[in-house]
């Protein structure tokens, strides 16, 4: 508050005074009053605000890739849909009844498509395509791939997913994130200790990316023999990241 700003108003009020101020003056000299009784401690508090850094720092962790998953396929053309049909459908059901003997491979029917195929000149429908697909899901390698190989007989066998099973996934990347945020804060003690102050975290973000897996392409003719088996399967590992970003506030 302004020394003698008190006075001055009331002064104003003062019915012994032979000057009164009109009330829509008055109001206007409160306000501009107040105005600059706050403007030292607006000023101060800029004055006190602390220097801030943003930084980063990630970490990464290898998972293995426990879980596979690969869709089969049976793909064939007719003059008659009715016919078609039932051949493809047959064909499935052939190969779920072999994937019964393997408990440990998850098999589920992914989708089915029939279209028609024209002739050259558009007008007409010469025949129909139908395909039906299967995705296998297993952590269970070698029974995977040995039910492949019993598949690839009659149905073909397209890419082939090497993945880390969710639970996998989760500890590397709880081991990641305790990396990522030891890394932060090692960073953000260098800094501050090379501007000689203490720091304190203003903000801080943790992002747990994505992981990063080979896909391997695995392409099976359907004319392939029945005894014919798909190579071992070997997983390899993913790497999962992990990011952390934030802000420091440097104290004195």
């Amino acid at each position: 508050m302004l020394a003698g700003a008190p006075c001055i108003l009331s002064c104003c009020h003062d019915s012994r005074s032979p000057f009164k101020m009109p009330l829509s003056l008055l109001r206007l000299a409160l306000a501009f009053t107040l105005a600059l009784a706050a403007l030292p401690s607006a000023f101060g508090q800029e004055a006190r605000q602390a220097p801030t850094v943003e930084l980063s720092a990630e970490a990464s962790q290898r998972a293995a890739n426990d879980l596979a998953q690969a869709t089969a396929y049976v793909e064939s053309s007719g003059i008659d849909a009715a016919a078609l049909s039932r051949k493809v459908n047959e064909q499935i059901a052939a190969a779920l009844e072999v994937a019964k003997a393997y408990p440990t491979v998850k098999v589920r029917t992914s989708g089915i498509s029939t279209y028609p195929v024209y002739s050259r000149s558009g007008q007409s429908i010469e025949s129909w395509r139908m395909r039906s697909d299967l995705t296998l899901e297993s952590r269970d390698l070698p029974a995977l791939s040995e039910l492949l190989g019993k598949l690839q007989g009659s149905l073909a066998v397209t890419a082939l997913i090497m993945q880390p099973a969710p639970e996998t996934r989760e500890r590397a990347a709880d081991l990641a994130a305790t990396d990522a945020l030891r890394a932060f804060e090692a960073r953000a003690a260098m800094i501050s200790a090379a501007l000689g102050k203490q720091y304190r975290i203003r903000h801080l973000s943790v992002n747990f990316g994505g992981v990063q897996r080979p896909v391997f392409p695995v392409m099976r003719s359907a004319a392939l023999a029945a005894e014919a088996m798909a190579p071992p399967l070997e997983g390899g590992d993913s790497e999962v990241v992990v990011s952390v970003g934030g802000t420091i506030e440097l104290l004195d």
